[in-house]
């Protein structure tokens, strides 16, 4: 089963500063059919000002992950980390019994990213925060694992949650399959270029939510950059 849900489609809000799309109710925006899907929240489409961000606030119980499309965002936290994740790279935070945080744009231009929210396997726990590079060029043509809470996922950033965080670039003419578990729920969002998943298009941005789908198979009409989040 693949639902496309189209960019078009999604609920959100234009705060000036801030240009964010919801894949899932988030904030103002509710819709009763899209509260989430299995584990997973959140799916937001944000695009930050140069200059401005999130001010400090707080975030507890949820695995909170952050995929930097184009420019970088800078994350500094309560507890005492700091750091600057570029385009393409992934920063996670388990927010565990409580951490407050801030999240900016100190670049030139425009920063746009995906931020994705999965519920931990439990509540509480000390709050962490890391952040890793995953260079675009190493996962061309294939699914490259960028955080996970699965066991034998090493190179991945850690999140606490029974989900899997994948990423690929694919060019056009070309496929990359991905294997999804018995009953997970699967979410994907190309980033750039227009895809098939299964045979179903999808164009930059669109959503795809999947289960009861064994292997998920995606060509690329274009160019393409996917992210897709697998949560059991």
């Amino acid at each position: 089963m693949i639902e496309r849900r189209p960019f078009s489609s999604l609920g959100g809000a234009n705060h000036g500063w801030l240009d964010a799309k919801h894949h899932f109710s988030f904030a103002s925006y509710y819709d009763p059919k899209r509260m989430g899907w299995g584990p997973i929240r959140v799916w937001n489409d944000d695009a930050i000002a140069a200059g401005t961000g999130f001010p400090p606030h707080p975030h507890a119980d949820m695995e909170i992950i952050t995929y930097v499309r184009d420019g970088a965002i800078t994350h500094q936290d309560s507890l005492g980390n700091t750091g600057r994740t570029e385009a393409g790279d992934v920063q996670v935070m388990s927010a565990g019994s409580g951490v407050r945080h801030s999240e900016y744009n100190r670049e030139a231009g425009t920063t746009t990213i995906f931020q994705i929210w999965i519920e931990p396997r439990a509540r509480g726990g000390a709050p962490a925060w890391g952040a890793k590079p995953f260079p675009r060029g190493e996962r061309s043509g294939r699914f490259v694992t960028l955080a996970s809470g699965i066991d034998g996922d090493a190179d991945a950033l850690p999140i606490r949650t029974d989900a899997r965080v994948v990423g690929a670039t694919i060019r056009a003419g070309e496929s990359a399959d991905y294997a999804l578990g018995a009953g997970h729920h699967a979410y994907l969002v190309p980033a750039t270029g227009r895809i098939e998943v299964n045979g179903v298009a999808l164009d930059a941005r669109d959503g795809a939510a999947i289960r009861d789908e064994a292997v998920i198979r995606v060509t690329a009409l274009e160019d393409a950059e996917i992210v897709l989040v697998d949560a059991a």
